[in-house]
């Protein structure tokens, strides 16, 4: 069986024609495979979902218990059709993977769905699996993205901090996994003190601390708690009245596009964190490097740079130029 004969693009996502169902789908359909909860690459009114324990509890979350006529959670290899499907973890977010996908014969595909390999304290750690065809995003895939340490971005927010106590520091981050990793990565970094979070970041933040992951003690960002030095909110709450009860404060924003100066002042960021929950350049060489598969196929993203770069290095590779998987939407 060819490579897209197993799995190939469509105007709903990467389909599989032997398990008949649909990676991360754009829009609805019988049955989705979904690697991780952030809204660009799942979403509600598909038929039957299948995806790991913690992303079907966080799409309830999202979505409502409704969101799918029926859920089935990964429990190791399960077979679908004429293909075996198994999940591994990504290293994005809470709950996020990578889905094998293997037929009776012909190479196996992994879809790696976005991934990380930098270190999170708020999920499990990227693993790598060997395949023949490995399909990757591009998001930094650019030589020039080459994202810093996280808590070494950690004490550069210290440091403001202590430079300027009477100003809160209000850091904006996506409501689900990048918020949280803030939280963790401050704690890491010796932030023990209340710290104030934004309405919209209280339920997943709850239900990461369900899940055992130590956040430490937060307070919501109302007009009482003001006095918070630390506050964590969406981006989206930096263009509402909301930011206007806080005095003077200094605005961050943690993300890997932080790293373009013009961003960070298209945005009006004081405190550019370069944190990012994606692969860098070096990482999605290295992984490409390690894994060692027969072909590359990108997602979406900067594709010429990485494709450049596979043709370099002996490596068969092609964009599949999917449309819908950009940044967390707020």
């Amino acid at each position: 069986m060819r490579a897209d004969q197993i799995l190939h693009p469509t105007e709903a996502g990467l389909y599989c024609p032997p398990g008949d169902f649909y990676i991360d789908p754009v829009r609805p359909v019988p049955r989705a495979l979904i690697t991780h909860g952030h809204g660009d690459h799942a979403r509600a009114g598909h038929g039957a979902v299948m995806a790991t324990r913690q992303t079907l509890e966080i799409m309830a979350i999202r979505y409502g218990e409704e969101f799918t006529a029926h859920r089935q959670a990964d429990e190791g290899v399960a077979r679908i059709g004429g293909v075996q499907v198994s999940f591994h973890p990504a290293g994005h977010i809470l709950g996020s993977a990578q889905i094998a996908v293997m037929p009776d014969k012909g190479p196996k595909i992994v879809v790696s769905g976005d991934y990380c390999r930098a270190p999170n304290p708020v999920c499990a750690s990227y693993e790598p699996v060997p395949c023949d065809i490995f399909v990757t995003e591009a998001t930094f895939g650019l030589p020039v993205f080459r994202h810093p340490d996280p808590l070494l971005e950690m004490t550069r927010l210290i440091a403001s901090m202590a430079e300027f106590p009477e100003r809160p520091h209000l850091i904006g981050a996506y409501a689900l996994g990048k918020a949280q990793r803030v939280i963790a990565l401050a704690r890491q970094a010796g932030i023990d003190g209340p710290i104030a979070i934004h309405g919209a970041l209280q339920r997943l933040s709850d239900y990461h601390v369900e899940q055992g992951i130590d956040l430490g003690p937060l307070v919501p960002a109302t007009a009482k708690e003001v006095q918070a030095q630390l506050v964590i909110a969406p981006p989206s709450a930096f263009a509402s009245a909301w930011v206007q009860r806080f005095s003077d404060p200094v605005i961050g924003f943690a993300s890997g596009w932080m790293a373009v100066r013009a961003r960070a002042r298209q945005r009006g960021v004081e405190l550019p964190l370069v944190i990012s929950d994606h692969v860098d350049w070096p990482q999605v060489t290295q992984t490409i490097t390690e894994l060692a598969p027969e072909e590359v196929w990108i997602t979406h993203g900067t594709e010429e740079g990485l494709m450049r770069w596979c043709e370099l290095q002996g490596i068969a590779s092609r964009p599949l130029r999917l449309v819908g998987y950009e940044d967390e939407p707020e």
